[in-house]
C-alpha cells in the first residue's frame, strides 16, 4: 500500500517534528529558568530595601521617639478617618 519513499518521507517528517519538539522543549525550560531567577533576584532585592526600611525607621524611632509617636498616632488617626468615610459611603449606596 505504501512504498519505501513515502515511509521515508513520513520518517523525516516524524524526525523534524520530533526535532522541533526538543527545542521547543528546551527553549521552555531556558525561559522558565530565566522567569526563577528573575523572580528569585526581584525578591532578594524587596528583602534588602525592606530590610533597610525596617533598620532606619528603628533607627528613627530611637533617635527621634516623640516625632515617631506623633507620626504613627496621626498616621493612625488619618487610616481611621478613612476607614470611617469608606464605611459610611458603603452603607449610603
Amino acid at each position: 500500500m505504501f512504498n519505501n519513499k513515502s515511509t521515508d518521507i513520513a520518517t523525516a517528517l516524524v524526525d523534524q517534528a520530533t526535532h522541533a519538539a526538543d527545542q521547543v522543549a528546551r527553549t521552555s525550560q531556558q525561559l522558565a529558568h530565566g522567569a526563577i531567577d528573575g523572580v528569585r533576584e526581584t525578591s532578594h532585592q524587596l528583602r534588602v530595601k525592606a530590610e533597610h526600611a525596617s533598620d532606619n525607621t528603628v533607627r528613627y524611632i530611637q533617635h527621634e521617639p516623640v516625632k515617631a509617636m506623633l507620626i504613627a498616632a496621626a498616621t493612625g488617626a488619618a487610616l481611621m478617618a478613612l476607614i470611617s468615610l469608606i464605611g459610611r459611603s458603603r452603607s449610603h449606596h
